[in-house]
């Protein structure tokens, strides 16, 4: 098994497996804007993602896993793209919770796979402002064109015989959906329940109809300890061979 990451200060945007043909990539953490720094390192950056894909360029397959409560838009559908654009076969699986941007992320996969017990949920895009009367209703038309940006990738995954103003109600009502639950409104393959848990993130709080099996049970992402400090050694012994 080889374990590789990408250049910059994120340790579990990993690459794992790694073959001539596949690789497994681990999408954990909130996604965030490209900066210097991160209030995690499981934080996931567009640049992390455009450097791991300079690895793994030519392969016939890419797993993603994804654990992640969302986060920034912006970095969120740059992510997505960059992820389209590779020619892999690209396969999907729903580690514990696909939240918000996360969720956008996950409709990338030509095969997306949801455990029974996981989550997806999808929400229209929101913002803390501060401004004048014509400041929010500029910001209200800028949210509502935001918001069709995820609308367009989430019509391209819709199963059949669903149609946009149902996705757009679910989107109104932040709408939280097992994997049986996506089935019914997505392409997506339902699989067998995993014993995997949900990220830890105080993000998850921020939503207002978060499962309360989630909040109550904050517990540390599906990577062990002792799994995260392998990788981490593995990540540094590779870094000493580029």
């Amino acid at each position: 098994m080889s374990s590789t990451k990408p250049k910059g200060n994120n340790q579990l945007i990993t690459v794992k497996n790694l073959t001539a043909q596949s690789a497994d990539l681990y999408i954990y953490g909130e996604i965030i804007d490209n900066t210097d720094w991160k209030w995690d390192e499981a934080d996931v950056m567009p640049s992390d993602v455009l450097a791991t894909l300079k690895q793994v360029e030519g392969l016939d397959e890419l797993n993603i896993y994804i654990n992640s409560p969302g986060g920034s838009v912006f970095a969120g559908l740059a992510i997505y793209n960059m992820l389209k654009r590779n020619k892999a076969k690209k396969i999907v699986h729903v580690d514990g919770v696909a939240a918000s941007m996360a969720s956008v992320i996950a409709m990338v996969g030509d095969v997306i796979n949801i455990p029974s017990n996981a989550f997806l949920m999808i929400h229209n895009p929101w913002t803390f402002a501060m401004g004048n009367s014509k400041d929010f209703r500029k910001l209200a038309d800028d949210l509502d064109v935001i918001a069709s940006g995820a609308m367009n990738v989430y019509k391209e995954n819709m199963a059949e015989g669903v149609t946009e103003e149902t996705i757009k109600d679910l989107l109104d009502a932040e709408t939280w959906l097992n994997g049986e639950e996506a089935a019914k409104y997505f392409n997506v393959e339902v699989i067998e329940a995993k014993n995997v848990a949900a990220c830890d993130s105080a993000y998850l709080q921020k939503y207002s109809k978060t499962p309360d099996k989630l909040k109550e049970n904050p517990a540390p992402a599906a990577l062990t300890v002792d799994d995260q400090e392998k990788i981490k050694l593995q990540n540094e012994l590779d870094l000493l061979n580029l």
